[in-house]
Parts: structure tokens; C-alpha cells; sequence
């Protein structure tokens, strides 16, 4: 159980904005920053002041215990703005539940949830103008934290600074995706770290990405690590499939991010009666319903990506091409998680929280 704690934010302002220097029609995502940044750093037992400062560089010890180690996970979250200039952000008390599993899982220690709100709306507020209203802009938001403390004896640190960094964004794919379904190569194990946003799981992707890459293909759709038989989710995104007019995908497990948007999707289809299993999905199956042609849709839901049609995907030397549909789920799943993010439809779960 975690401490109400109620202290100010220690707020240093920029002298200057950086928000002229950027182009908002042509964003490489995640290479451009607003202009502060949010930190609180744990030492001795406790988090200590939080503070917001002017985004720059920092400072840390060669043996900090992250570069040796890997304590270190990551949230990921948008901010979106309405043509009447009000902010918003998307179901962020889930981020932070998401992000305190994940540090407990790397023993890493929990951040309170009062600093985590009032640090993240109050640097919303700052930097306001960074949210760009319209369908298809948004502020990625960046919550993450990683062990500091200068040593390399291998134990979990006594010393971790939290931070909330944010960068203006586009679409993260554009056009359709094309992916790889894993044979060799595993995302995660029974009784690993899957489950959780720890940055050795993305580092560990790159590698056979790369590889799928080189083949022409922008993902792979990991399967699991014992016998490669069942999909289980991609490197940045959830993975469902249509097979006829049901929605199929994966239960989340310890292999298996719990993610928010993955989340909204279900509760979304719920909404408008279309049948959601959520089931094991075995790559034979897939296969099968691709060339008997039941397979209409694969799709990826993550934060970054939104939604994400698949257009294809490759096993065992063996190419299936998905045929466009005039009643794509993934479009109509879209329409409707972007306008309640952007305050253009009514919000019934409560979902969109605005901030003030």
C-alpha cells in the first residue's frame, strides 16, 4: 500500500521555447522534445522533492547500476487537444498501475501515484502549446525510471530517478504493416519479465527485427518460446485477428503486455456487439483461415501505433496476403478511440481525463 504524499513540485522554467525550431508537419518520431522535463529521484529509502526543469542532459556515473544491470521500465502515453484548446489525457492512471507492475517485477520501487499525476499534469500545463489539436497529432508522453546508484556489485540499486520526458507525434506507421510470424527467435518466457515494460525486452528485439527487415517486413508477431505454435503480440503493439466477424486474440499472461489500448479495443467491440475470444491463436490457424479466406483482419493496437492494419505475413517460407475489407474493423476501431481521445465523441467509461 502506497503513502498519500503531498509536496510541491520544485519548478525551474526555460528561459526560451524550442516549439518555434519544430516543424509539426514533419515529425521523426521521438526526435524532438518539448521544452521540460519532469524527475524525482529515490535515495535513502524514500522519493525525495520531484522537480521540473528545462529539458537537457544529465549527469550519471559510469556505474550506475542501469548500464550494468538493466533496472530500468518505461510507460508509454499521449496527450491529445480539442479545437476548443482543451488537453487531454487518455486512461493515465492505467500507465501508472502499468508502470509500478513492471518496477515491481524488476525491484524497482514503486512510484506514488500523486507524484505521478500532479508531475504529469502540471508539466501538460506548462507545456500546452506542444499539443497540436487535430485528428492524428498528439504529445507522446514518456514516463520511465532506472537505477542510478554508482555500483556494479550485482544487486538491485539503492537509488533510481523516475522522469516523465515528452516529444510531439504523428502516426508511428504509416501505410499498412507487413510482418514476420517468429520461428526461432522468442520475445519472452514463462515466468520472465514479458509482461512487463522493462527495456531489455525491446533491446532484445532488435536483432531478429532487423533481420525481418532486411526481408522486407516491418514487424514480427512473436510466438511463444516453447514450441513457437501460438502468436502472442508484436515488438510495440497487441495483435488481433478477425476471423469472419470475431475478434481473436492472445490472453495476457507473463509473456504478454496488458495493454491499455488492447484494453479499450475489447471493452470497444463490446460496445458494438461484435463476438471478442480471447483465446490462445496457434499459427496453424491462422494459416488455414488465411487460405480458406475467413482470416479478414490482423491488427496491432499499442499507444504509439493506435491501430495498425496488417496487410500480410510470412511463415515457413510461405506468403499470405490480407485483402482490404470494406468494413475493416481496425478503421472503425480507429474512428472511434480517436474521437474519444480528442473530445469529438461522448466518453461512457470514463476514459478521457482532462487536464486542468
Amino acid at each position: 500500500m502506497q503513502n498519500s504524499i503531498h509536496q510541491e513540485i520544485d519548478i525551474e522554467t526555460s528561459d526560451k521555447t524550442k516549439i518555434n525550431d519544430v516543424d509539426f508537419n514533419n515529425l521523426d518520431f521521438g526526435k524532438k522534445f518539448i521544452d521540460h522535463m519532469f524527475y524525482c529521484d529515490y535515495i535513502d529509502g524514500a522519493w525525495q522533492q520531484p522537480k521540473i526543469v528545462p529539458y537537457q542532459p544529465m549527469t550519471i556515473e559510469p556505474s550506475a547500476r542501469v548500464l550494468h544491470y538493466g533496472q530500468a521500465v518505461f510507460e508509454g502515453m499521449k496527450a491529445y487537444k480539442d479545437d476548443d484548446g482543451k488537453a487531454f489525457l487518455f486512461r493515465p492512471e492505467d500507465n501508472h498501475r502499468r508502470i509500478n507492475i513492471s518496477a515491481a517485477r524488476l525491484a524497482i520501487p514503486e512510484f506514488p501515484k500523486d507524484y505521478f499525476m500532479e508531475g504529469l499534469t502540471t508539466l501538460m500545463k506548462m507545456d500546452k502549446d506542444w499539443i497540436k489539436p487535430g485528428i492524428g497529432n498528439s504529445l507522446y508522453i514518456r514516463p520511465f525510471v532506472f537505477a542510478i546508484e554508482p555500483a556494479i556489485s550485482a544487486a538491485p540499486a539503492q537509488a533510481y530517478r523516475f522522469m516523465i520526458i515528452c516529444s510531439p507525434a504523428k502516426a508511428y506507421y504509416t501505410g499498412k504493416v507487413r510482418v514476420l510470424f517468429a520461428e526461432t527467435y522468442s520475445r519472452s518466457a514463462n515466468g520472465g519479465v514479458g509482461f512487463a515494460k522493462a527495456a531489455g525486452n525491446y533491446a532484445a528485439q532488435f536483432y531478429p527485427t532487423s533481420l525481418a527487415q532486411k526481408k522486407g517486413y516491418q514487424q514480427i508477431i512473436w510466438t511463444d518460446a516453447s514450441s513457437h505454435e501460438y502468436l502472442e503480440e508484436a515488438g510495440t503493439m497487441n495483435i488481433f485477428f478477425r476471423i469472419n466477424d470475431t475478434l481473436v486474440t492472445a490472453p495476457i499472461s507473463d509473456r504478454i503486455l496488458d495493454g491499455i489500448t488492447r484494453k479499450s479495443i475489447i471493452q470497444l467491440a463490446e460496445d458494438n456487439n461484435i463476438k471478442v475470444d480471447v483465446r490462445r491463436v496457434t499459427v496453424s490457424e491462422i494459416k488455414e483461415a488465411a487460405r480458406n479466406g475467413s482470416l479478414k483482419e490482423i491488427f496491432g493496437t499499442g499507444t504509439a501505433a493506435v491501430i495498425s492494419p496488417i496487410s500480410a505475413f510470412e511463415h515457413s517460407e510461405e506468403v499470405f496476403e490480407i485483402p482490404d475489407q470494406d468494413d475493416a474493423y481496425a478503421t472503425l476501431f480507429k474512428k472511434y478511440l480517436l474521437n474519444i481521445q480528442h473530445n469529438l465523441s461522448d466518453d461512457k467509461h470514463g476514459w478521457r481525463y482532462e487536464i486542468k
